[in-house]
């Protein structure tokens, strides 16, 4: 390990210093509203808000200390915190999870030491000559431990906060102007590039990766918004198509919903991401099926005019694609190009051997793991394999199944409420990131995104106490329209 991993200058950037004084502002906001901006912190994945070392810390971790603290003010949502952690409640089998990896991650490297090859994570000269090296501890199994750690932080205070009538409608806002937010940078990102006034970004563009910004396939610019690469936009935006096409199913705010959604749609089809365009027809499928759950309890108009138009479109579509020869050619080319010879490209050979080897990395550990931040893949479900092994992806599904996977209810038959179909909305977004990350994840945390979206879906927000002022704030009112809208 390098002088510069072990420790090093700490520097805070212009990104950090807004973060922090959003933060103290945010300790005397309501919790919601400190939630709310966590949310759109957590958009900037390329920023960086301070460096120790050669170590990135984004907006939103460092912004999420504030948080707790916020948080951990009123007494209600301290006690809501602790009841998360508490069996059977998801963040119990989340807590379970991040011991267990923790543990694994000093542990596993050391005790199996020498007696399995791997490709290091963290390693960019390994990762891109696919050579491996003898298993020993590296500088990602702290990393990996720390964004885990915050991640579970994140879930349990999202979740404590959610738990409150104007906690979860701030929260909902936050998501709402995230969505807003994401479309805007990647219009930015897209209007930066043909100006060639790309310099106009570098305060959110910061971070010590290696960035994707200025690439092309097929004449078309990679679209990253606020992101390090194509992939990382795309697993986003597939979410966020997921959450406002299900709210716009349910009717909750159709036109802002379903414009939002639309776009989200038309910026995953030309962002040129194997992983977005793979995972796209998984996701409509998924609205599909909601879309049919919904309107046999409730119809609406957006339901039934999607679940009645959207094969006839489809159908008419394809066929006006045929018989059009140039835009059936100019198409098969993009899909050819971004997905179908995916694999045979020299990225795919390599994300190909990644999995290979972290497989037997698995094998050779009999089933254990090799320690949280090992190793390199390229599929959240390889990466928990290799990575935790067998008992860490049994907590990982008893997270996910009590979170997100369980069936709803609670509520009359017939009957549906704002905060059951915002549970419903978080759910499928979570199943959209989770597509993505099956193709494309090199490592076992998801992000904090991933985890404020399975929080929303396991919220169950109490009534708000009588004399309790609404909130004020631009995402707070955004929410409270949602919950009075039909």
């Amino acid at each position: 390990m390098s002088s510069a991993e072990r420790g090093g200058p700490v520097s805070i950037e212009p990104i950090g210093f807004a973060t922090i004084v959003l933060g103290i502002l945010g300790l005397t906001s309501s919790s919601g509203k400190v939630a709310a901006y966590l949310v759109l912190l957590s958009l900037f994945g390329a920023a960086a808000a301070v460096f120790i070392g050669s170590n990135n810390i984004q907006p939103a971790h460092l912004f999420l200390a504030f948080a707790a603290a916020a948080t951990l003010r009123h007494r209600r949502e301290a006690g809501a915190a602790i009841r998360a952690l508490a069996p059977p409640q998801p963040g119990f089998w989340l807590a379970c999870m991040v011991v267990y990896g923790v543990m694994s991650a000093f542990l596993a490297p050391r005790l199996m030491a020498g007696g399995i090859e791997i490709i290091p994570l963290g390693t960019s000269e390994y990762a891109t000559t696919g050579s491996t090296v003898p298993l020993g501890p590296v500088s990602s199994n702290m990393t990996q431990s720390i964004y885990l750690t915050a991640d579970m932080i994140c879930f349990v205070f999202v979740v404590a906060i959610a738990s409150t009538e104007e906690g979860f409608r701030a929260v909902v806002g936050g998501l709402i102007a995230y969505v807003v937010a994401n479309i805007f940078f990647a219009m930015l990102d897209l209007a930066t590039y043909a100006t060639g006034t790309q310099d106009l970004l570098a305060f959110m563009r910061n971070a010590r990766y290696t960035l994707h910004i200025e690439e092309e396939v097929s004449g078309l610019k990679r679209i990253v918004g606020s992101f390090t690469e194509a992939s990382a936009f795309a697993r986003t935006t597939l979410g966020c198509l997921a959450f406002t096409g299900t709210l716009w199913l349910c009717g909750w705010r159709p036109a802002l919903t379903g414009a939002l959604a639309a776009t989200s749609l038309v910026l995953v089809v030309v962002s040129t991401s194997s992983a977005g365009l793979a995972g796209l027809p998984v996701v409509l499928v998924l609205l599909y099926v909601a879309a049919l759950r919904l309107n046999a309890r409730r119809a609406s108009f957006g339901g039934a005019a999607f679940i009645l138009l959207a094969p006839l479109l489809a159908g008419i579509g394809i066929v006006a694609v045929l018989l059009n020869g140039d835009a059936s050619a100019a198409i098969g080319d993009y899909i050819d190009t971004v997905v179908l010879n995916k694999f045979n490209t020299d990225s795919g050979i390599q994300r190909s051997s990644w999995n290979t080897i972290a497989f037997q990395n698995f094998v050779d550990s009999w089933g254990l793991g090799v320690g949280l931040g090992t190793v390199r893949t390229s599929s959240l479900l390889v990466a928990l394999l290799s990575n935790l092994g067998v008992l860490g992806v049994a907590f990982y599904g008893l997270f996910a199944y009590s979170a997100f996977l369980r069936p709803h209810g609670g509520t009359p038959a017939g009957s549906r409420t704002f905060a059951g179909d915002v549970r419903l909305a978080a759910s499928n977004a979570c199943f959209g990131l989770i597509v993505a990350d099956l193709l494309v994840c090199p490592v076992v945390e998801q992000g904090l995104f991933f985890y404020i979206l399975a929080a929303i879906a396991s919220a169950r927000p109490m009534p708000q106490a009588a004399g309790v002022p609404r909130p004020a704030s631009f995402v707070g009112r955004l929410g409270a329209q949602y919950a009075h809208a039909r």
